[in-house]
Order: structure tokens, then C-alpha cells, then sequence
């Protein structure tokens, strides 16, 4: 898929929505736990628990202190505590990001997450996968894959109303 193809954040949450719930049907998992990566993913996630049906609380993750470009870039100034209002063991949990690029935010968001405790599974859903991985990381599911031009980043802007937006910069 090329950017001009990219439909509207609706289309991909619900494409996002029918690629998890095929997912999770041929793993009979009935009850996973969202997790969103603040904070594209949280917005995310709040939109794909309404077009899942699911109820129940929302996970968040702050990966500032696990990215491994700290030194580099600096500590995020807006630091948020991460929130999982549920016991991790043995739950199956669905990690949820905007925009999969290197794999080095969902390395840091896996950090947080097992600090937290010892899921029964892990899978990823993103909004948007784009190619130029750095790490061995592939999602679950996704809204939509695409390769973007070297020097281009896709970002997810929001919350009201979410959008895509392709920038200068990467």
C-alpha cells in the first residue's frame, strides 16, 4: 500500500479491529487485555475497545525509561506513569501502538510491560506498519502496511478527531 492509498483513521481502526479479532479467535483468546503506548496507542486503544465491543478499563504505558536512545535524545519532559489496572500473570494482552517503524518503541513498551508481570501473550496491534525495522519486530495486526520514502515519518496526530499525518524528519 502507498501513502496516497492510506484511508481515513476510521477505515484502518475498523480493518485494525477485523485483523485482532481473527487473531485472537484462532487463538481462542475471549477476554484480552488492551494496553496502549502513550500516546498515539492509548488513543488508539480507546478506539479500537469501542469497534471490538469490549469492555473494561484501558492499559497505559509510559516507555520513557526503557528507550534505549535516552542518552541520545534526552528524558521525555511529559514523563506519565504508566497504568495497568489489572494483574498481568497469565493474561493475554494486545500491546497497541499508532505507527510501528524501528520495533524500538514496542522493545521499551515490552521492558514496562514485564516489569509489570508475566503475560500469557503478547500481541501487537498498530494503526499503521511502515517499513525501516531495526529490530526483529513484526505486529499482529495492522490497519494498513506501507512503505514510506527515507527522510519521511508518519505521525498520529489527536485525539479529536485522530488523523495521520506524513512528516519531514525521520
Amino acid at each position: 500500500m502507498t501513502l496516497e492509498d492510506l484511508p481515513d483513521v476510521d477505515t484502518l481502526v475498523a480493518r485494525l479491529a477485523a485483523d485482532l479479532r481473527r487473531h485472537l479467535a484462532t487463538r481462542g483468546i475471549d477476554d484480552p487485555r488492551l494496553v496502549g503506548i502513550q500516546t498515539g496507542g492509548v488513543w488508539l486503544a480507546e478506539q479500537l475497545r469501542s469497534a471490538l465491543g469490549a469492555a473494561g478499563p484501558i492499559g497505559t504505558l509510559d516507555i520513557s525509561f526503557h528507550r534505549d536512545d535516552v542518552g541520545h535524545a534526552g528524558l521525555n519532559p511529559s514523563v506519565r506513569p504508566s497504568n495497568l489496572p489489572w494483574d498481568l500473570d497469565g493474561r493475554h494482552v494486545v500491546l497497541v501502538d499508532d505507527v510501528l517503524w524501528t520495533g524500538r518503541t514496542v522493545r521499551a513498551a515490552l521492558n514496562e510491560i514485564f516489569d509489570w508481570g508475566r503475560p500469557a501473550s503478547v500481541a501487537l496491534a498498530v494503526l499503521v506498519a511502515r517499513d525501516g525495522r531495526e529490530l526483529p519486530v513484526e505486529a499482529t495486526a495492522a490497519g494498513a502496511r506501507i512503505e514510506l520514502a527515507p527522510g519521511r515519518m508518519i505521525k498520529l496526530r489527536g485525539p479529536e478527531p485522530l488523523r495521520l499525518e506524513v512528516v519531514d524528519g525521520g
